[in-house]
C-alpha cells in the first residue's frame, strides 16, 4: 500500500513520514477514527514505507524486495491481528486462520467496515471477536527476530473486540515491547479499549475525508458514473466506504432499507402478525448485522425528519431512499424524532447487552405502531 492510494488525510501522510525522517516512530500507536476514513489503509502504507529500502521523500519506492512482499501482504515481519467467530472446525481459532480471506479482502479494497468482513468470512450470526488464545499468537511472533526489516510490525483491527484476557497479556507486551517493534491498533470506538491500553499508545485522531479527495478517488474507479460521483461525495459525509457505496449498493444497505420499509408499513398498518414475522426473520442475522440496522434506521429517521423540514439541502439520502421519503417523511415530526430515536439507540445498546434479539426487535416493532401516528 502507498501513501499516494490513500484517499485523504495529507496532513497524517506528512505526519507519519516525519516521524520516520527524523526517527521518532513510537513504538505503539493508535489511530483512532469514524468507519471509512482510511485507518487500515494508511497504517499498512505507513508499515511499508518504514520497512522500504529505498525510501522517497513522500513514499516508498515500491521496486526493492520488502516493498514487493507488503504489496501482497506477505513481509515476514508484518503481522494482522482482526475479529473473527469461531467454526465448528476449529477449537480455538486465530486471526492466522483467516488470513488468506484478510489479504485477499484487503488487497481488493482496504475500505470496508466489520459488517462486510464478517459476511466475507460467512460468519452467519456470529459476532466478530479477537480471542484469547491470539495474545499467544501474538507473544510468539513478537518474540521471533526481524526477517529482514528493522521493525516488525503489528497492526491490530479494532483492538476494542478483543477479549478481555487477550487486552491484559497485550498490555504487557505494550509495556514492555519486544525490541523494534511497532504496534498500529487501529479503532472506531476508542472508549471501549481498555484505559491501560489507551494510555500507552500514541493517539492519532483521523478526521473524515474532505470531498474533493472523495470525488477524486470515486472518478479513479472503473466504470464510476460521473454523474453520481458529486452525490456521493456529498452524501459520504468524509466516509469513504458510504462514497463506495453509493456507487455500488452492497447487500446490506439494500436489505436494511427493504427491511426499515417493511417495518414501518406493518407498524402504520397495525398488521401485528407480520410484526411478529419480521422480528422472527431480524433475530436470524448477526448480531453485528442487527446493529448495522439499528444505525442505519437511526440515520434514516434523522434525515426523513430534516426532509419533512424542508431543508433539502440538508438531507443526505440516496435517490432510491428520497424517493420513498417523499411519502414517509410527513410521519416523521418534531412529536416523535425523539422517541423514534431513543427506540433504536435502546436497539443498539440491547444488541450489544447480548439481549433476546427476538425480543429486542419485536418490542421495537410493536413501539413503532404507537409512534408512527403520533
Amino acid at each position: 500500500m502507498f501513501f499516494k492510494d490513500v484517499v485523504g488525510q495529507e496532513e497524517l501522510k506528512k505526519r507519519l513520514i516525519r516521524s520516520v525522517k527524523e526517527e521518532r516512530i513510537s513504538h505503539a500507536q493508535m489511530f483512532s477514527g469514524s468507519e471509512g476514513t482510511g485507518k487500515l489503509a494508511l497504517a499498512m502504507a505507513y508499515a511499508q514505507y518504514i520497512s522500504c529500502r529505498n525510501r522517497g521523500e513522500t513514499d516508498s519506492c515500491g521496486t526493492c524486495p520488502s516493498c514487493h512482499k507488503y504489496q501482497k501482504l506477505a513481509h515476514p515481519d508484518l503481522h494482522f491481528v482482526f475479529p473473527i467467530f469461531k467454526p465448528a472446525k476449529i477449537k480455538f481459532p486465530v486471526s492466522d486462520d483467516f488470513i488468506k480471506e484478510w489479504r485477499d479482502m484487503v488487497l481488493d479494497n482496504p475500505y470496508f467496515n466489520l459488517s462486510q468482513w464478517l459476511n466475507y468470512i460467512g460468519a452467519g450470526n456470529s459476532q466478530g471477536l479477537i480471542y484469547e488464545k491470539e495474545s499467544d499468537s501474538i507473544l510468539r511472533k513478537l518474540n521471533l527476530k526481524s526477517f529482514e526489516s528493522e521493525f516488525k510490525v503489528m497492526i491490530i483491527w479494532l483492538p476494542e473486540k478483543m477479549h478481555a484476557s487477550c487486552s491484559n497479556k497485550l498490555l504487557k507486551l505494550i509495556e514492555e515491547p519486544p525490541n523494534k517493534t511497532l504496534f498500529l491498533l487501529i479503532t472506531e470506538n476508542e472508549e471501549s479499549v481498555i484505559t491501560t491500553i489507551r494510555s500507552r499508545a500514541q493517539l492519532i485522531k483521523f478526521p473524515f475525508i474532505d470531498n474533493e479527495s472523495v470525488k477524486k478517488a470515486l472518478l479513479n474507479i472503473d466504470g464510476a458514473d460521473s454523474a453520481l460521483v458529486e452525490d456521493a461525495a456529498r452524501l459520504s459525509n468524509g466516509n469513504y466506504i458510504k462514497a463506495h457505496e453509493y456507487l455500488n449498493p452492497g447487500e446490506d444497505a439494500q436489505f436494511f432499507f427493504v427491511k426499515f420499509q417493511e417495518m414501518m408499513r406493518f407498524a402504520y398498518k397495525r398488521e401485528v402478525i407480520e410484526l411478529i414475522n419480521w422480528a422472527e426473520e431480524m433475530a436470524q442475522i448477526g448480531r453485528d448485522k442487527q446493529k448495522s440496522f439499528f444505525n442505519f434506521a437511526l440515520r434514516l429517521l434523522r434525515e426523513y425528519f430534516v426532509m419533512n423540514m424542508k431543508r433539502g439541502d440538508l438531507v443526505y439520502l440516496n435517490s432510491e431512499e428520497k424517493n420513498w421519503g417523499r411519502q414517509f417523511a410527513p410521519f416523521i415530526n418534531e412529536r416523535n424524532i425523539v422517541p423514534f430515536s431513543k427506540e433504536f439507540e435502546l436497539g443498539v445498546k440491547h444488541i450489544s447487552m447480548n439481549g433476546n434479539p427476538r425480543i429486542i426487535f419485536l418490542d421495537t416493532a410493536l413501539r413503532m405502531v404507537r409512534l408512527i401516528k403520533r
